[in-house]
């Protein structure tokens, strides 16, 4: 169950959802997390700083996306996610990859409640 936070500046409604889309699809394709497991905060913010570390120019387009998953991924996996949401950020919310900041917080089963006060993966 990854957890997805999606930070846009001044996004309207069908820019996140389709920067939703974007970031579940590739979550789907790159790591093969289960379609139907969505977990998104998605969010339109009057102001996001960022500057052009390490080289990458970004301007008033600039998505945060940060996922929150258990661990077990491999380095392949998470390079193959992150190229996939930014060439779906662009195909399908006109984002240019440039603009998309990916970050990953991995924890452990012990981590998650799904509801009801239960850790479900335990």
């Amino acid at each position: 169950m990854p957890l997805v936070r999606i930070d846009a500046l001044r996004a309207d409604q069908d820019r996140l959802d389709a920067l939703g889309r974007a970031v579940h699809d590739a979550l789907v394709d790159a790591i093969g997390i289960p379609p139907d497991d969505k977990f998104q905060v998605l969010t339109s913010q009057g102001i996001l700083r960022y500057d052009n570390f390490p080289g990458v120019r970004r301007d008033d387009d600039v998505v945060f996306v940060g996922i929150t998953l258990r661990r077990g991924r491999t380095t392949g996996q998470k390079q193959a996610l992150y190229r996939r949401i930014a060439e779906l950020a662009e195909e399908y919310a006109g984002t240019e990859p440039r603009n998309v900041v990916v970050t990953l917080t991995e924890n452990e089963s012990a981590d998650w409640s799904f509801g009801d006060g239960i850790a479900q993966y335990l």
